[in-house]
Parts: structure tokens; sequence; C-alpha cells
């Protein structure tokens, strides 16, 4: 499979499909539904083509695989460079997953600007495929701003009420962040003279530099995991964002600033994130109970949601900065984990908001009377996001506690306070939803889940299990990759301090 341009296949196919949505003509509900079936059928072979890529991953090699090399500007040492590691390789699996499942979830849902909505869909994933396997760093860059334009439309087209001012809020926020990167990454360029990221993960930056240049990516990558203070975007755009806007926001978009900490912030920049660990360690933990405690105070399900995301996040960067393979693995696995249950509760509200037009939680109650599918379904992954032992979020949570003891033991007692708070909120959450009487006369002939909604959920219900069965199946394309990003860490460290006892 080395051999075939696999990768360009899967960052070109998506674009492929958009056009053909828009040269699509005829009567609208011809149109719509034409829209519908080649964004559906184009996602589909797109991941299809990433289960080809995860069945030849070699997981014996920490190298960058399937990689793709051609000259795009040779003058400036820049290149259209592509290639997947053990850590990005699941990330484009989770990607290429979770976009079907949107396009059939909007099946029903959108039922205006149908043929615009799903272009905006196929070209977002172009840009987050392309996000993750990028190694050159100007053509990262790209596809990480990229990503910002189908997003900032399909909150602001098709969200809520609010939603102009939640888009201009998300793209303002990541703006700022990335302007500081791109200044770095200018920095780095004219440092070591090439824009190639496996080079300049070897490269030896001075340690004055790594200190600014630490603070740049951190300024970018914060706002997309997002950490504590710079979160307020994320509930905005949640609560305005069409659901498959929060599936995708919540299960991938989230997931770039823990990928940014992974790929530039801990190999690149080691002496920095030394020194920089303990700002990291406060602000997660801040993140992981206070944000809990706000979502226990929430009224509208989607914002509760919304700030256990930021609680959820708050594990993966205390686990990814512990520098332990238990920690950064589990933080990867809890990313992954989040992606899929987040992406599932997002639509779980979708599915009653379609009905009833309210995600106010006191709108509901007793909903088990009338639909004892959903209520299951609703369990099993607020169970998962508990942290339920046998599902997805259980084993990345228990890795990311093992890492942060190995750590501090106060980190991880204030780490685990989270895993208290988020069985308090979500079991409060499901009790006042499914449980009590069926008072409410709007609910009195509210319909159970279709065909269509359980096509959807049921992939998602399938990996939660096997994540949380059979973890090692994920795990062991992580460990060479994982026990390679600490090595080239921890050696640079360990130099530094050699030099610094020598004088």
């Amino acid at each position: 499979m080395s051999n075939y341009p696999i990768l360009s296949l899967l960052i070109f196919i998506p674009l492929i499909g958009a056009l053909f949505i828009f040269v699509i003509r005829g009567e609208d509900e011809i149109v719509k539904r034409n829209a519908r079936q080649v964004a559906l059928w184009t996602s589909c072979v797109v991941f299809a083509l990433s289960l080809l890529l995860w069945k030849n991953f070699d997981i014996t090699t920490a190298d960058f695989q399937f990689v793709e090399h051609q000259d795009w500007m040779p003058k400036f040492n820049i290149a259209y460079h592509l290639g997947v590691d053990g850590i990005s390789v699941l990330f484009v699996l989770l990607t290429t997953l979770l976009i079907p499942i949107c396009i059939l979830a909007s099946w029903e849902a959108i039922q205006e600007r149908v043929k615009e909505y799903m272009i905006a869909f196929l070209v977002l994933e172009t840009m987050m495929i392309g996000m993750f396997v990028a190694l050159d760093i100007i053509v990262f860059y790209i596809f990480f701003e990229a990503v910002l334009l189908p997003m900032f439309l399909i909150i602001g087209v098709w969200g809520g009420k609010r939603r102009v001012y939640a888009a201009f809020k998300l793209f303002l926020y990541t703006l700022l962040g990335s302007v500081l990167m791109l200044v770095a990454i200018l920095a780095m360029y004219f440092e070591a003279g090439t824009a190639n990221i496996p080079v300049l993960l070897t490269h030896d930056f001075p340690a004055s530099m790594q200190t600014w240049l630490w603070l740049a990516f951190f300024a970018s990558f914060a706002v997309k995991v997002p950490m504590w203070p710079v979160h307020t975007w994320l509930p905005d755009a949640h609560v305005e964002a069409p659901t498959a806007g929060s599936v995708i926001l919540a299960g991938v978009l989230l997931k770039f600033g823990g990928y940014g900490f992974l790929r530039f912030s801990l190999p690149m920049f080691p002496l920095a994130t030394a020194d920089f660990t303990i700002l990291i360690y406060t602000l997660s933990v801040v993140a992981v109970i206070y944000t809990s405690l706000v979502a226990l105070a929430q009224e509208d399900m989607k914002k509760l949601i919304a700030y256990s995301s930021v609680a959820h996040m708050g594990f993966v960067t205390i686990g990814t900065f512990t520098l332990t393979v238990q920690g950064i693995e589990g933080a990867i696995y809890q990313m992954l984990s989040h992606g899929i249950v987040s992406a599932a509760l997002f639509l779980i509200v979708g599915v009653v908001y379609d009905r009833i037009h309210s995600r106010e939680i006191t709108q509901y109650g007793g909903l088990v009377h009338k639909m004892p599918a959903y209520s299951l379904i609703f369990m099993v992954f607020m169970l998962a996001s508990v942290g339920l032992p046998g599902t997805g979020g259980f084993v990345g949570e228990l890795l990311i506690l093992v890492g942060a003891f190995k750590v501090n033991s106060i980190l991880a007692a204030l780490a685990a306070t989270g895993v208290i708070l988020s069985a308090v909120y979500m079991l409060y959450l499901y009790r006042r939803i499914i449980f009590g009487k069926l008072t409410k006369d709007h609910l009195l002939k509210i319909k159970d889940l279709n065909t269509r909604e359980k096509m959807v959920f049921a992939p998602l219900i399938i990996l939660i299990f096997w994540m949380g069965i059979y973890p090692s199946s994920f795990l062991e394309i992580l460990h060479v990759s994982v026990n390679n990003l600490i090595d080239r860490v921890e050696s640079a460290q360990a130099a530094s301090a050699a030099l610094i006892a020598g004088r």
C-alpha cells in the first residue's frame, strides 16, 4: 500500500464529492436527495480507505508511513509532504468515521441549503484529514486554519438564533492564537532552514528561543483544546451549531489542540515543556473541577455537554504533560473515546430537539415511557462519559490517573475529583430527562428512534464497548510512537541538564 497515494486520496476524494454536489442541477427535492446521497457515499468511501490505511499500518516502527513528497516551492524548501505515525493514524480514523455519521444525522434535520451544507462538510473533512497527515509545517498551518472556514459557515448559516455571534466568537478566538503560531512557525523556518516536520523534530532549538516558541504554539493549541480560561467560545459554538456541527466540533476539532501538543510542543520544545508543565497542570486541574461544577448548574443540555467536554479535555492535557507512557497513551485514548462519546451525546440531544425544538432540561421528563430505545442508548453513552468499566472512557481516564500518580499524587487526587463530578452531573441530567412521570402534554405523542437514527448510533455503541473491552487493539498502535516521543523529550532534557551541570 505504501506505493499508492492513499493519503492524497483521503484528502482529495471529499473535494471531488463536493464538486459533484456543486454541479447538481434540477428540481429542489431532487437536488437535496442527490446531494445527501453523494455526500454519504463519498464519506463512506473515504472511511473505507482509512480502514485500509489502518489495516496496512506497521505498528513496529515509529517512522512516518505512507509518505508522499512532492516539491511545492523548492526555492523555499517547502513541499507537499504527507505521512502518518501511530498517533495521527487514529485521528484520521476518528475523522473519517464521524463525517458519514454527521451526514446521516442531518438527513432530515437540514432542509434549507442542503447542497451547500453537504459541500461544507466534505470540504471540512478534507481540511481535517490534511491537518493530521501534513508533514510540512506550512502545509499543516494551511489545513489547520482552513478548517475554520467551513465550520464558520456551518455554525453561521445553519445554527440557532445567535449563530452569527457564536461563529464570529469561534473565528476570532482561534484566529488570535493562530497568528502567534504563524509568527513562531516563521521563526522556526528561518532558524532551521526548512519546513519539514521530521527534520524540525530533530532540530535543537536554543533554550531561550524554545520558551517563546512554546508560548506561541500554546496560545493556539490552548484555544483549540480548549483550556481554561480561553474556553468561553465553546459553549456558545455548541449551543448555536446544528447537531452535526456540534458532533464534529466536539469529536474532532477539540482534538487539534491535544494533537498539536503531541506533535509540536513536546518533541520540538522539550526544555520549555519542562518549564511550563506546572502551568499546564494548574490550568488543567482548574478546568476539570471548575467546568464540572459549571456543567452541574446548566439548564441547557448542549451547554452541559459542552462544559463536560472542557473538563474531559482537562484530563487530556494532564496526561499529555506527565511524560509517562501511561499518561500520554491515556490522553490519546481519552481523546478518541471522548470524540465518540461526546459526538453521541450531541446526537442524543439532537434527536429530541428535532422533535420538540427545545434543549431546556425542564421541558423533558419521563421519556422512558415513550422512548425506551432512546433511553437505553442515552444510558450507554452517559455511563461511557462517566467512565464506567467496560467502556472506552474508563480506559483513558485510568491510564491518565496512573500517569498523573507517577508524577504527583496530589495532582492525581485533584484530577480524580473530575471523575466524581462527571458522574454527578451526567446522572443528574439523565434522571431529569428520562425518569419520572410523563406529565408534559407536548411529550405525550413523542416518537422513539427510527431506523435511520438507530443506524447512526449503532457503530458508536459497538466502538465504545470495543474500546472498553479490547483496548490493546488501539493501544498497540500507539506504543512505539509514544515511546519514541518520550525518549526524544527525555534525551533533550537530560542533555540540557548535563550541559548546565558541566558549567
